[in-house]
């Protein structure tokens, strides 16, 4: 038996359904387990799409995989998405395959990397002349700089995200003094717990997506993602980082959250990795956050299909570590899950 007839024996191979090259490849994870060798299959390479399982996520082949499709996301609609944006799709998955077990330093090197290659595509590139046509018909003003709070009690550093009339958008200036206070957090041994909040009904509903596009060439942009964004001390502070979220958890927002120690969540809460319709693949951090929380597959299955989850899906994938019934800063909020 070859390895290419072993890695394809149990299950049906769907890639005949596009011209060319396809978009994904689908495996059927439904055939008898006991009909296949009781070893691992050989490595055979994954071919540059996403290779996507349905079935029996126990399936020996179904850690191979890029994903394995679970409720709440659709194939249809999975389907759809990728194949709206192939080229940010497999970038996507071949970034999380390449990420997987790699230092979180190198990690975001190489997010920022793929991030920056998207940047000047066609999918990309499309989208933002779509949303040029919106705004110049809109007429719309631009929103107030965005402001962080900071409050020091005793050896806590509390931080607040105040933009609520944005839905707290993190802008340049916000992602500035983000990046500033937690360089003050990683450096100053005093401080032993960092808490990170959004005010207003939301949490964060991710990059201010009228920023969009201001910087067109993609090496400059990963030179200041590399200079500036906050997810390398994010990570730095590990443990002692705390994040509640409260609505809306969107894009750079979640990115953000997920690298905290402990995220805790209300019960309203909803969570979204939007950025595959642009063109695009999480740049804030969030391959590498994400996928370290709930795994590489729940990663891919969340960014390719733009799916939203809500908390309780949140909760049982370990994306977050608890529902609360208030914001755990007051007095009285206790957890309700987790």
């Amino acid at each position: 038996m070859t390895s290419d007839r072993y890695f394809i024996h149990g299950h049906a191979l769907a890639a005949g359904l596009w011209d060319g090259a396809p978009p994904l490849r689908l495996l059927d994870l439904s055939g008898s387990v006991e009909s296949l060798p009781p070893f691992p299959p050989p490595p055979v390479p994954l071919p540059p799409c996403p290779l996507i399982g349905v079935g029996d996520a126990r399936h020996p082949l179904a850690h191979r995989l890029d994903m394995v499709l679970e409720s709440p996301v659709r194939l249809e609609s999975l389907v759809e998405s990728i194949t709206a944006h192939p080229h940010a799709a497999a970038v996507t998955v071949q970034l999380l395959r390449g990420i997987e077990g790699q230092g979180v330093e190198a990690a975001l090197v190489q997010e920022s990397i793929a991030y920056g290659l998207l940047q000047g595509g066609a999918e990309h590139g499309a989208w933002l002349a779509a949303r040029a046509r919106v705004k110049t018909g809109a007429g719309a003003k631009p929103s107030p700089e965005g402001a962080l709070r900071l409050e020091r009690v005793g050896g806590r550093l509390d931080l607040l995200i105040d933009r609520p009339a944005s839905r707290n958008a993190i802008d340049r200036a916000l992602r500035d003094a983000l990046r500033e206070a937690l360089l003050v957090a990683t450096l100053d041994p005093d401080v032993r717990a960092v808490t990170l909040r959004g005010a207003g009904k939301a949490f964060c509903v991710g990059a201010d997506l009228d920023e969009f596009g201001t910087t067109r060439d993609p090496v400059v942009a990963h030179a200041i993602r590399m200079a500036t964004l906050p997810a390398p001390l994010l990570a730095a502070c590990g443990e002692r980082l705390s994040v509640h979220v409260q609505g809306a958890c969107v894009g750079a927002g979640l990115e953000m959250a997920a690298f905290a120690g402990r995220v805790t969540a209300t019960a309203n809460s909803w969570f979204h990795l939007p950025e595959l319709a642009m063109g695009l693949l999480p740049g804030a951090g969030g391959c590498v956050s994400v996928s370290r929380r709930i795994g590489r597959q729940r990663a891919g299955l969340m960014i390719l299909s733009g799916r939203r989850i809500d908390a309780a899906t949140a909760l049982s994938w370990g994306l977050i570590d608890a529902i609360v019934q208030d914001d755990p800063a007051e007095d009285g909020g206790a957890d309700i899950a987790g």
